[in-house]
């Protein structure tokens, strides 16, 4: 059985280190493309490159596609940012879109020939729920909802190259970040656990089987797909309804 090499980016945070832990444990090569180290081992080889700036991106993508062949892209690095239209700081946008839009597009470009001369690759982006929109979210709501826009187009181009392209949209998931906002019986907590169906936050190992699911090399029909995670967040119905299961399959 051949092994795979995946690429997952932002993968020393928890979602990006359950991601990973997940794909080694699944006999993948992975490489981590990361700001920092991870804070604890994890089983891949680590580049680190602040994502935000363009031309040291080049270059560690430069030396990673000529030292591996990437079979897998996981688009999972990303940042924060809470505001309104009043606070709004265009720098901090600016750096949003860069992360998320940019940097996601600067990793397919560099590893997309390599995929296309295999005839066989798989892209995951990492969305969010977010996307539909939420108050103080508007920057965070825009770069997801131009992920998912990206992603579906370039299924679309790259689907006759054997190359799949999906997004996992996760709802809250357990993260020192998230509970930074909401600990545990705090009003907000309780009162967004009660939109859940299943009672629970989701976990970076719920994401990292979504993940994984994409990934398959025996799944190549699906593409273009948005999936929420689990049916964790709320709204999943308003999830379903605007991106169907089947938004376009390859033939």
């Amino acid at each position: 059985m051949q092994t795979r090499t995946s690429l997952v980016t932002g993968g020393s945070g928890a979602i990006g280190s359950a991601i990973i832990q997940l794909l080694a444990d699944q006999g993948h090569k992975v490489i981590n493309l990361s700001l920092d180290e991870p804070a604890e081992a994890l089983p891949a080889t680590t580049y680190c490159v602040d994502l935000m700036d363009r031309e040291a991106t080049a270059r560690v993508l430069e030396r990673i596609v000529a030292e591996h062949a990437i079979d897998h892209l996981v688009n999972n690095a990303g940042i924060s940012y809470q505001t309104t239209i009043e606070t709004l700081s265009l720098d901090r946008m600016q750096q949003m879109v860069e992360i998320h839009n940019r940097a996601a597009l600067q990793c397919i470009q560099a590893v997309m020939p390599g995929m296309k001369a295999r005839g066989h690759g798989r892209i995951v982006q990492i969305g969010s729920r977010m996307m539909l929109g939420r108050q103080g979210r508007l920057v965070y709501s825009m770069v997801k909802a131009g992920l998912l826009g990206m992603s579906r187009s370039l299924a679309l181009e790259v689907a006759p190259q054997g190359v799949t392209v999906n997004m996992v949209s996760p709802g809250p998931i357990e993260t020192p970040f998230f509970r930074q906002v909401h600990p545990p019986g705090a009003e907000q907590t309780v009162k967004l656990l009660s939109g859940i169906p299943v009672g629970r936050i989701g976990t970076a190992e719920d994401v990292a089987n979504a993940v994984a699911f994409f990934l398959q090399a025996s799944s190549p029909g699906r593409t273009c797909l948005s999936a929420a995670v689990a049916a964790l967040a709320p709204r999943v119905s308003e999830l379903a309804r605007l991106f169907p299961s089947r938004y376009e399959s390859m033939q």
